[in-house]
Protein backbone atom coordinates (compact mmCIF):
# COMPACT_ATOMS: atom_id res chain seq x y z
CA UNK A 1 0.00 0.00 0.00
CA UNK A 2 1.07 3.20 -1.03
CA UNK A 3 2.27 5.63 1.87
CA UNK A 4 2.48 9.41 1.95
CA UNK A 5 6.15 10.88 1.96
CA UNK A 6 5.83 12.22 5.05
CA UNK A 7 4.91 9.16 6.66
CA UNK A 8 8.01 7.25 4.56
CA UNK A 9 10.72 9.69 5.27
CA UNK A 10 9.73 10.60 9.08
CA UNK A 11 12.93 11.16 11.28
CA UNK A 12 13.78 8.28 13.53
CA UNK A 13 16.80 10.09 15.02
CA UNK A 14 17.61 13.11 16.20
CA UNK A 15 20.46 13.65 13.14
CA UNK A 16 17.65 13.73 10.82
CA UNK A 17 15.41 16.46 12.14
CA UNK A 18 16.26 19.89 10.43
CA UNK A 19 16.35 23.22 11.36
CA UNK A 20 15.70 22.49 15.10
CA UNK A 21 19.48 21.89 16.11
CA UNK A 22 18.60 23.64 19.36
CA UNK A 23 16.27 21.72 20.82
CA UNK A 24 17.29 18.12 19.52
CA UNK A 25 21.50 18.96 21.27
CA UNK A 26 19.90 20.12 24.53
CA UNK A 27 17.31 16.79 24.27
CA UNK A 28 20.10 14.68 23.64
CA UNK A 29 22.95 16.29 26.49
CA UNK A 30 19.81 15.65 28.62
CA UNK A 31 19.74 12.21 27.99
CA UNK A 32 23.35 11.19 28.54
CA UNK A 33 23.65 13.34 31.53
CA UNK A 34 20.79 11.56 32.71
CA UNK A 35 19.07 14.71 33.93
CA UNK A 36 15.88 14.67 32.13
CA UNK A 37 12.60 17.12 33.14
CA UNK A 38 9.37 14.98 33.67
CA UNK A 39 7.05 17.03 32.05
CA UNK A 40 7.95 19.17 28.39
CA UNK A 41 6.23 21.18 26.09
CA UNK A 42 6.83 21.59 22.24
CA UNK A 43 5.68 24.50 20.51
CA UNK A 44 5.83 25.73 16.98
CA UNK A 45 3.88 26.06 13.74
CA UNK A 46 2.59 23.17 12.13
CA UNK A 47 5.33 20.65 10.43
CA UNK A 48 8.08 21.86 12.03
CA UNK A 49 8.96 18.50 14.24
CA UNK A 50 7.04 18.72 17.52
CA UNK A 51 5.42 15.17 17.94
CA UNK A 52 8.51 13.65 15.77
CA UNK A 53 11.20 15.25 18.22
CA UNK A 54 8.62 13.74 20.80
CA UNK A 55 8.76 10.11 19.22
CA UNK A 56 12.56 9.86 19.25
CA UNK A 57 12.80 11.54 22.75
CA UNK A 58 10.74 8.98 23.71
CA UNK A 59 12.43 5.93 22.29
CA UNK A 60 15.85 7.77 23.03
CA UNK A 61 14.96 7.81 27.07
CA UNK A 62 13.73 3.23 26.23
CA UNK A 63 16.40 2.30 24.54
CA UNK A 64 18.86 -0.30 25.78
CA UNK A 65 21.85 0.99 23.41
CA UNK A 66 21.32 4.54 23.32
CA UNK A 67 24.66 5.88 22.02
CA UNK A 68 25.22 10.18 22.61
CA UNK A 69 21.72 10.29 23.39
CA UNK A 70 20.35 8.96 20.29
CA UNK A 71 18.01 5.84 20.08
CA UNK A 72 19.90 2.59 18.36
CA UNK A 73 16.80 1.76 16.31
CA UNK A 74 17.61 -1.86 16.32
CA UNK A 75 17.31 -3.25 19.77
CA UNK A 76 13.68 -4.84 20.34
CA UNK A 77 12.14 -1.44 22.45
CA UNK A 78 13.29 0.83 19.73
CA UNK A 79 11.34 -1.75 16.74
CA UNK A 80 7.92 -1.68 18.93
CA UNK A 81 8.36 1.94 19.44
CA UNK A 82 8.46 2.85 15.55
CA UNK A 83 5.86 0.19 14.83
CA UNK A 84 3.77 1.94 17.62
CA UNK A 85 3.41 -1.73 19.38
CA UNK A 86 5.06 -0.08 22.70
CA UNK A 87 2.69 0.11 25.35
CA UNK A 88 5.03 2.04 27.68
CA UNK A 89 4.78 4.97 24.77
CA UNK A 90 1.53 6.18 24.76
CA UNK A 91 0.24 8.67 22.55
CA UNK A 92 -2.52 10.95 23.37
CA UNK A 93 -4.71 13.28 21.08
CA UNK A 94 -6.04 16.18 22.97
CA UNK A 95 -8.82 16.71 20.20
CA UNK A 96 -10.71 13.60 20.41
CA UNK A 97 -9.78 12.85 24.56
CA UNK A 98 -10.00 15.82 25.87
CA UNK A 99 -12.83 15.54 28.46
CA UNK A 100 -12.26 15.24 32.13
CA UNK A 101 -12.80 11.69 32.07
CA UNK A 102 -10.20 10.83 29.87
CA UNK A 103 -7.25 13.37 31.91
CA UNK A 104 -8.72 11.26 35.17
CA UNK A 105 -8.56 7.78 33.13
CA UNK A 106 -4.53 9.05 32.48
CA UNK A 107 -4.15 9.75 35.90
CA UNK A 108 -5.23 6.37 37.30
CA UNK A 109 -3.34 4.44 34.63
CA UNK A 110 0.05 6.97 35.09
CA UNK A 111 0.38 5.13 38.91
CA UNK A 112 1.12 2.00 37.32
CA UNK A 113 4.56 0.71 36.56
CA UNK A 114 6.02 -0.09 32.78
CA UNK A 115 5.85 -3.10 31.46
CA UNK A 116 8.79 -3.45 29.42
CA UNK A 117 10.36 -0.03 29.86
CA UNK A 118 12.27 2.30 32.45
CA UNK A 119 9.26 4.81 31.92
CA UNK A 120 6.33 5.28 31.19
CA UNK A 121 6.16 7.93 28.55
CA UNK A 122 2.27 10.48 27.23
CA UNK A 123 2.91 11.95 24.40
CA UNK A 124 -0.17 14.09 24.01
CA UNK A 125 -0.67 16.10 20.97
CA UNK A 126 -2.32 19.09 20.43
CA UNK A 127 -2.57 19.77 24.18
CA UNK A 128 -4.68 23.28 24.30
CA UNK A 129 -7.47 21.00 22.88
CA UNK A 130 -8.07 20.00 26.48
CA UNK A 131 -10.76 21.11 28.03
CA UNK A 132 -10.20 23.84 31.60
CA UNK A 133 -11.51 20.95 33.73
CA UNK A 134 -8.92 18.45 32.25
CA UNK A 135 -6.25 21.04 32.70
CA UNK A 136 -7.02 21.39 36.33
CA UNK A 137 -7.04 17.38 36.55
CA UNK A 138 -3.98 16.68 35.18
CA UNK A 139 -1.82 19.78 37.34
CA UNK A 140 -1.22 17.49 40.45
CA UNK A 141 0.51 14.40 38.68
CA UNK A 142 2.20 16.69 36.15
CA UNK A 143 4.23 18.76 38.97
CA UNK A 144 4.59 15.52 40.63
CA UNK A 145 4.64 12.64 38.51
CA UNK A 146 5.71 8.77 39.68
CA UNK A 147 9.29 8.40 39.21
CA UNK A 148 8.62 6.06 35.87
CA UNK A 149 6.70 8.93 34.21
CA UNK A 150 7.26 11.55 31.92
CA UNK A 151 5.05 13.99 29.82
CA UNK A 152 5.51 15.37 26.33
CA UNK A 153 3.05 17.81 25.76
CA UNK A 154 2.90 19.36 22.04
CA UNK A 155 1.02 22.36 20.54
CA UNK A 156 0.45 24.73 18.07
CA UNK A 157 -1.40 27.04 19.82
CA UNK A 158 0.72 27.93 23.10
CA UNK A 159 -1.29 31.11 24.21
CA UNK A 160 -4.20 28.77 24.94
CA UNK A 161 -2.70 26.41 27.55
CA UNK A 162 -2.91 27.24 30.91
CA UNK A 163 -0.22 29.15 32.76
CA UNK A 164 -0.28 26.48 35.65
CA UNK A 165 0.48 23.95 33.32
CA UNK A 166 3.26 26.25 31.48
CA UNK A 167 5.09 26.74 34.77
CA UNK A 168 5.19 22.57 35.15
CA UNK A 169 6.94 21.98 31.64
CA UNK A 170 10.58 22.50 30.18
CA UNK A 171 9.19 24.50 27.11
CA UNK A 172 11.15 24.31 23.82
CA UNK A 173 10.21 26.95 20.75
CA UNK A 174 10.51 24.41 17.74
CA UNK A 175 11.05 27.60 14.43
CA UNK A 176 9.57 27.04 11.12
CA UNK A 177 11.89 25.27 8.93
CA UNK A 178 14.34 27.08 7.30
CA UNK A 179 13.46 27.55 3.13
CA UNK A 180 17.28 26.54 2.08
CA UNK A 181 16.81 23.31 4.85
CA UNK A 182 13.49 21.89 3.19
CA UNK A 183 14.75 22.32 -0.65
CA UNK A 184 17.63 20.56 -0.11
CA UNK A 185 15.75 17.42 1.71
CA UNK A 186 13.03 17.80 -0.93
CA UNK A 187 15.80 17.18 -3.11
CA UNK A 188 17.09 13.97 -1.14
CA UNK A 189 13.70 12.18 -1.25
CA UNK A 190 13.25 12.78 -4.52
CA UNK A 191 16.57 11.54 -5.47
CA UNK A 192 15.80 8.02 -3.48
CA UNK A 193 12.19 7.98 -4.84
CA UNK A 194 14.01 8.43 -8.41
CA UNK A 195 12.35 11.81 -9.50
CA UNK A 196 14.19 14.18 -11.08
CA UNK A 197 13.42 17.81 -9.72
CA UNK A 198 15.27 21.15 -10.22
CA UNK A 199 16.83 23.64 -7.63
CA UNK A 200 13.89 25.88 -8.75
CA UNK A 201 11.45 23.83 -8.47
CA UNK A 202 12.59 22.76 -4.80
CA UNK A 203 13.16 26.11 -3.84
CA UNK A 204 9.89 27.11 -5.21
CA UNK A 205 7.74 23.98 -3.14
CA UNK A 206 10.09 25.25 0.02
CA UNK A 207 8.64 28.78 0.07
CA UNK A 208 5.22 27.75 -0.46
CA UNK A 209 5.27 25.07 2.11
CA UNK A 210 6.17 28.28 4.50
CA UNK A 211 8.29 26.54 7.26
CA UNK A 212 6.27 23.35 7.40
CA UNK A 213 7.98 20.07 6.17
CA UNK A 214 4.85 18.11 6.18
CA UNK A 215 3.23 20.56 3.99
CA UNK A 216 6.49 20.65 1.99
CA UNK A 217 6.49 16.77 0.93
CA UNK A 218 2.68 16.30 0.61
CA UNK A 219 3.46 19.62 -2.16
CA UNK A 220 6.08 17.12 -3.49
CA UNK A 221 3.24 14.27 -3.65
CA UNK A 222 1.13 16.24 -5.57
CA UNK A 223 3.86 17.33 -8.14
CA UNK A 224 4.57 13.67 -8.10
CA UNK A 225 1.18 12.94 -9.94
CA UNK A 226 1.93 15.24 -12.23
CA UNK A 227 5.33 13.84 -13.85
CA UNK A 228 8.12 12.18 -12.43
CA UNK A 229 10.35 15.13 -13.89
CA UNK A 230 9.39 17.67 -11.82
CA UNK A 231 9.00 21.12 -13.34
CA UNK A 232 8.76 24.88 -11.95
CA UNK A 233 5.09 24.21 -13.89
CA UNK A 234 4.60 21.18 -12.48
CA UNK A 235 5.00 22.59 -9.09
CA UNK A 236 2.75 25.72 -9.83
CA UNK A 237 0.13 23.35 -11.10
CA UNK A 238 -0.12 21.18 -7.92
CA UNK A 239 0.14 24.38 -5.63
CA UNK A 240 -2.61 26.36 -7.60
CA UNK A 241 0.26 28.90 -8.13
CA UNK A 242 -0.37 29.06 -11.74
CA UNK A 243 -3.56 30.17 -13.47
CA UNK A 244 -3.69 33.38 -11.29
CA UNK A 245 -3.61 36.24 -13.82
CA UNK A 246 -6.64 37.27 -11.89
CA UNK A 247 -4.68 38.14 -8.79
CA UNK A 248 -2.39 40.38 -10.53
CA UNK A 249 -4.99 42.26 -12.47
CA UNK A 250 -7.02 42.60 -9.23
CA UNK A 251 -4.12 43.97 -7.57
CA UNK A 252 -2.95 46.33 -10.37
CA UNK A 253 -6.34 47.68 -10.33
CA UNK A 254 -6.52 48.71 -6.82
CA UNK A 255 -2.66 49.99 -7.13
CA UNK A 256 -3.67 52.18 -10.19
CA UNK A 257 -7.36 53.32 -8.34
CA UNK A 258 -9.24 51.68 -10.75
CA UNK A 259 -12.70 50.51 -9.45
CA UNK A 260 -14.04 49.11 -12.39
CA UNK A 261 -11.09 46.84 -13.65
CA UNK A 262 -11.78 45.63 -10.13
CA UNK A 263 -15.37 45.13 -10.13
CA UNK A 264 -15.09 42.97 -13.47
CA UNK A 265 -11.96 40.98 -12.01
CA UNK A 266 -14.69 39.86 -8.75
CA UNK A 267 -17.66 39.40 -10.87
CA UNK A 268 -15.70 37.17 -13.73
CA UNK A 269 -14.45 35.03 -10.45
CA UNK A 270 -18.40 35.07 -9.03
CA UNK A 271 -19.62 33.91 -11.98
CA UNK A 272 -16.88 31.03 -11.69
CA UNK A 273 -17.83 30.43 -8.39
CA UNK A 274 -14.45 31.84 -6.85
CA UNK A 275 -14.90 31.75 -3.09
CA UNK A 276 -14.66 35.55 -2.18
CA UNK A 277 -13.10 34.94 1.54
CA UNK A 278 -10.06 33.17 -0.47
CA UNK A 279 -10.28 35.35 -2.43
CA UNK A 280 -9.38 38.22 -0.05
CA UNK A 281 -6.75 35.96 1.91
CA UNK A 282 -5.00 35.39 -1.52
CA UNK A 283 -4.84 39.34 -2.26
CA UNK A 284 -3.33 39.18 1.44
CA UNK A 285 -0.34 37.13 0.48
CA UNK A 286 -0.31 38.83 -3.20
CA UNK A 287 0.25 42.34 -1.20
CA UNK A 288 2.46 40.63 1.11
CA UNK A 289 4.59 40.22 -1.62
CA UNK A 290 4.31 43.78 -3.33
CA UNK A 291 5.24 44.74 0.27
CA UNK A 292 8.55 42.95 0.25
CA UNK A 293 9.41 44.12 -3.05
CA UNK A 294 8.96 48.11 -2.24
CA UNK A 295 10.52 47.67 1.60
CA UNK A 296 12.98 44.91 0.91
CA UNK A 297 13.66 44.56 -3.01
CA UNK A 298 16.89 42.63 -2.33
CA UNK A 299 15.17 40.02 -0.37
CA UNK A 300 13.94 38.11 -3.50
CA UNK A 301 14.13 34.55 -1.67
CA UNK A 302 10.88 35.15 0.35
CA UNK A 303 8.86 36.48 -2.53
CA UNK A 304 6.24 33.53 -3.48
CA UNK A 305 5.78 33.45 -6.72
CA UNK A 306 6.74 32.01 -10.32
CA UNK A 307 9.79 34.07 -11.69
CA UNK A 308 8.07 34.95 -14.36
CA UNK A 309 5.93 37.15 -11.82
CA UNK A 310 8.50 38.29 -10.22
CA UNK A 311 9.20 41.65 -12.89
CA UNK A 312 5.25 42.39 -12.61
CA UNK A 313 5.19 42.34 -8.65
CA UNK A 314 8.65 44.89 -9.26
CA UNK A 315 6.18 46.90 -11.32
CA UNK A 316 3.78 47.27 -9.42
CA UNK A 317 5.75 48.10 -6.08
CA UNK A 318 7.66 50.45 -7.92
CA UNK A 319 4.09 52.67 -8.94
CA UNK A 320 3.04 52.54 -4.76
CA UNK A 321 4.66 52.81 -1.14
CA UNK A 322 5.19 50.71 1.97
CA UNK A 323 2.13 52.91 3.66
CA UNK A 324 -0.50 51.99 1.51
CA UNK A 325 0.68 48.54 1.03
CA UNK A 326 -0.36 48.09 4.88
CA UNK A 327 -2.94 50.25 4.77
CA UNK A 328 -4.57 47.56 2.14
CA UNK A 329 -3.50 44.48 3.79
CA UNK A 330 -5.37 45.90 7.32
CA UNK A 331 -8.08 46.64 4.82
CA UNK A 332 -8.44 42.77 3.32
CA UNK A 333 -7.83 41.74 7.04
CA UNK A 334 -10.59 43.63 8.20
CA UNK A 335 -12.83 42.56 4.83
CA UNK A 336 -11.79 38.81 5.80
CA UNK A 337 -13.09 38.77 9.50
CA UNK A 338 -16.69 40.62 8.15
CA UNK A 339 -17.19 37.57 5.64
CA UNK A 340 -17.40 35.31 8.45
CA UNK A 341 -20.55 36.40 9.64
CA UNK A 342 -21.64 38.16 6.26
CA UNK A 343 -25.03 37.45 4.21
CA UNK A 344 -23.11 38.56 0.92
CA UNK A 345 -19.51 38.18 0.74
CA UNK A 346 -19.46 39.27 -2.93
CA UNK A 347 -20.58 42.35 -1.66
CA UNK A 348 -18.26 42.89 1.05
CA UNK A 349 -15.20 42.27 -1.54
CA UNK A 350 -16.82 45.12 -3.92
CA UNK A 351 -17.19 47.34 -1.20
CA UNK A 352 -13.52 47.09 0.03
CA UNK A 353 -11.73 47.05 -3.42
CA UNK A 354 -13.73 50.20 -4.00
CA UNK A 355 -12.84 51.83 -0.59
CA UNK A 356 -9.19 50.75 -1.76
CA UNK A 357 -9.47 52.47 -4.52
CA UNK A 358 -10.79 55.63 -3.58
CA UNK A 359 -9.40 55.74 -0.22
CA UNK A 360 -6.99 58.83 0.15
CA UNK A 361 -8.27 60.60 2.60
CA UNK A 362 -5.54 60.11 4.77
CA UNK A 363 -2.43 60.82 2.33
CA UNK A 364 -4.81 63.89 1.72
CA UNK A 365 -5.08 64.92 4.75
CA UNK A 366 -1.76 64.86 5.42
CA UNK A 367 -0.77 66.99 2.42
CA UNK A 368 -3.24 69.55 3.71
CA UNK A 369 -1.42 69.80 7.04
CA UNK A 370 2.15 69.76 5.43
CA UNK A 371 1.25 72.96 3.27
CA UNK A 372 -0.51 74.86 6.55
CA UNK A 373 2.58 73.85 8.12
CA UNK A 374 5.16 74.85 5.68
CA UNK A 375 3.31 78.40 5.71
CA UNK A 376 2.95 79.15 9.46
CA UNK A 377 6.81 77.79 9.59
CA UNK A 378 7.25 80.52 6.47
CA UNK A 379 5.70 83.27 8.37
CA UNK A 380 7.44 82.38 11.51
CA UNK A 381 10.83 82.33 9.91
CA UNK A 382 10.34 85.35 7.94
CA UNK A 383 9.39 87.19 11.56
CA UNK A 384 6.50 89.05 9.88
CA UNK A 385 4.76 89.38 12.88
CA UNK A 386 7.50 88.88 15.72
CA UNK A 387 6.24 90.73 18.86
CA UNK A 388 7.66 94.18 20.46
CA UNK A 389 10.10 93.65 23.25
CA UNK A 390 9.07 94.33 26.47
CA UNK A 391 5.20 93.43 25.64
CA UNK A 392 3.84 92.06 28.67
CA UNK A 393 -0.11 90.27 29.33
CA UNK A 394 -1.46 88.83 31.69
CA UNK A 395 -1.17 85.08 31.47
CA UNK A 396 -3.41 83.21 30.00
CA UNK A 397 -4.50 79.45 30.42
CA UNK A 398 -5.43 77.04 28.34
CA UNK A 399 -8.80 75.31 29.46
CA UNK A 400 -8.13 71.49 30.57
CA UNK A 401 -8.21 68.97 28.08
CA UNK A 402 -9.01 71.32 25.21
CA UNK A 403 -6.63 71.10 22.53
CA UNK A 404 -6.40 74.70 20.38
CA UNK A 405 -7.62 74.62 16.84
CA UNK A 406 -4.33 75.03 15.45
CA UNK A 407 -0.89 73.29 15.66
CA UNK A 408 0.46 73.42 19.03
CA UNK A 409 4.07 71.63 19.29
CA UNK A 410 3.89 69.33 22.24
CA UNK A 411 7.11 70.38 24.47
CA UNK A 412 7.03 67.00 26.47
CA UNK A 413 7.02 64.74 23.05
CA UNK A 414 10.67 63.61 24.22
CA UNK A 415 9.02 62.38 27.36
CA UNK A 416 6.08 60.48 25.40
CA UNK A 417 8.45 58.88 23.23
CA UNK A 418 10.09 57.25 26.06
CA UNK A 419 6.89 56.21 27.80
CA UNK A 420 5.97 54.48 24.87
CA UNK A 421 9.45 52.99 24.00
CA UNK A 422 9.02 51.59 27.52
CA UNK A 423 5.37 49.83 27.15
CA UNK A 424 6.42 48.96 23.77
CA UNK A 425 9.83 48.72 21.70
CA UNK A 426 9.04 48.11 18.52
CA UNK A 427 6.39 51.52 18.13
CA UNK A 428 9.07 53.27 19.89
CA UNK A 429 11.69 52.33 17.98
CA UNK A 430 9.85 53.84 14.90
CA UNK A 431 8.76 56.86 16.99
CA UNK A 432 12.25 57.93 17.61
CA UNK A 433 13.42 61.18 15.37
CA UNK A 434 9.47 62.02 15.17
CA UNK A 435 7.87 65.23 16.51
CA UNK A 436 4.36 65.39 18.24
CA UNK A 437 1.74 68.82 17.63
CA UNK A 438 -1.92 68.70 18.35
CA UNK A 439 -4.45 70.40 16.46
CA UNK A 440 -7.79 70.27 17.31
CA UNK A 441 -8.95 66.54 18.13
CA UNK A 442 -6.24 65.44 16.10
CA UNK A 443 -2.82 64.32 17.63
CA UNK A 444 0.31 65.36 14.56
CA UNK A 445 2.91 62.89 14.43
CA UNK A 446 5.87 64.29 12.08
CA UNK A 447 7.82 61.18 11.11
CA UNK A 448 10.29 59.95 8.36
CA UNK A 449 9.85 55.89 9.66
CA UNK A 450 7.44 54.33 6.94
CA UNK A 451 6.33 51.80 9.43
CA UNK A 452 4.89 54.27 12.14
CA UNK A 453 1.61 54.46 10.50
CA UNK A 454 0.93 50.79 10.07
CA UNK A 455 1.38 50.35 13.74
CA UNK A 456 -0.70 53.28 14.59
CA UNK A 457 -3.46 52.10 12.37
CA UNK A 458 -4.38 48.93 14.96
CA UNK A 459 -7.20 50.39 17.41
CA UNK A 460 -4.71 49.26 20.74
CA UNK A 461 -1.68 50.90 19.50
CA UNK A 462 -3.77 54.20 18.86
CA UNK A 463 -5.86 54.11 22.02
CA UNK A 464 -2.83 53.63 23.89
CA UNK A 465 -0.43 56.19 22.82
CA UNK A 466 -3.65 58.70 22.60
CA UNK A 467 -3.76 58.08 26.29
CA UNK A 468 -0.09 58.46 27.43
CA UNK A 469 -0.35 61.71 25.14
CA UNK A 470 -3.74 62.55 27.52
CA UNK A 471 -1.56 61.83 30.92
CA UNK A 472 0.95 64.23 29.65
CA UNK A 473 -0.85 67.64 28.33
CA UNK A 474 -4.44 66.77 29.47
CA UNK A 475 -5.42 67.16 25.83
CA UNK A 476 -8.16 64.35 25.06
CA UNK A 477 -7.49 63.73 21.51
CA UNK A 478 -9.27 61.23 19.03
CA UNK A 479 -7.34 60.61 15.85
CA UNK A 480 -3.90 60.24 14.66
CA UNK A 481 -2.38 61.78 11.72
CA UNK A 482 1.31 60.49 10.62
CA UNK A 483 3.41 62.44 7.70
CA UNK A 484 7.30 63.68 7.01
CA UNK A 485 7.90 67.06 6.73
CA UNK A 486 11.62 67.52 6.62
CA UNK A 487 11.44 71.82 7.66
CA UNK A 488 8.86 70.23 10.93
CA UNK A 489 10.94 69.41 13.82
CA UNK A 490 11.56 70.79 16.87
CA UNK A 491 14.09 73.39 15.83
CA UNK A 492 10.91 75.19 14.44
CA UNK A 493 9.36 74.42 17.69
CA UNK A 494 8.97 76.10 20.89
CA UNK A 495 12.00 75.69 23.37
CA UNK A 496 11.79 74.46 26.58
CA UNK A 497 11.34 77.22 29.36
CA UNK A 498 14.86 76.87 31.09
CA UNK A 499 16.74 77.31 27.16
CA UNK A 500 15.39 80.38 26.66
CA UNK A 501 14.47 82.62 29.80
CA UNK A 502 17.50 84.76 29.14
CA UNK A 503 16.98 85.34 25.21
CA UNK A 504 14.16 87.74 24.87
CA UNK A 505 11.44 89.45 27.88
CA UNK A 506 8.28 88.01 28.03
CA UNK A 507 5.68 88.64 25.12
CA UNK A 508 2.34 89.09 25.39
CA UNK A 509 0.29 85.89 24.43
CA UNK A 510 -2.34 87.98 23.07
CA UNK A 511 -0.19 90.44 20.81
CA UNK A 512 1.31 87.31 19.14
CA UNK A 513 -2.21 86.48 18.52
CA UNK A 514 -3.40 90.10 17.50
CA UNK A 515 -0.09 89.83 14.91
CA UNK A 516 -0.82 86.99 13.63
CA UNK A 517 -4.17 87.46 12.46
CA UNK A 518 -3.23 91.18 10.67
CA UNK A 519 -0.48 88.70 8.76
CA UNK A 520 -3.70 85.90 8.64
CA UNK A 521 -2.10 83.27 10.34
CA UNK A 522 -3.13 81.38 12.91
CA UNK A 523 -1.24 80.17 15.87
CA UNK A 524 -1.04 79.58 19.68
CA UNK A 525 1.19 79.02 21.97
CA UNK A 526 2.49 75.75 23.31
Amino acid sequence: MYQALYRKYRPVTFTDVISQQHITTTLQNQIMSGRTAHAYLFTGSRGTGKTTCARIFAKALNCENSVNGEPCNECDICKAADNFALSDIIEIDAASNGSVDDARELREAALYTPERCRYKIYIIDEVHMLSKDAFNALLKIIEEPPAHVKFIMATTELHKVLPTILSRCQRFDFMRVKTGDIAQRIKSIAEKEGIKIDDDSAELIAKTADGGMRDALSILDRCIAFSTDITVDAVSEATGIAGRGYLFRLSEGIIDKDPAACLDVINELYVRSKDMARLCEELVLQFRNILIAVTAPQRTNIIICLPSELEQIRTMASKTDALRIMSIIDALGECTQRMRGSLNKRIDMEMCVIRLCSDSSDSEDVRRLDTRISELEGKLRSGSFAPAAGDRAPERRMPLNVAPSSLVYIEKWQAVCDRINAEDTSIGVNMGGSSGYTQGTSLIINSSKPLLKGLLTREYNKNRILGIVADATGFRLEKILVGYKPELDRSGAPQPEEEKKEEAPAVALDDILARAQENGVEVTGA
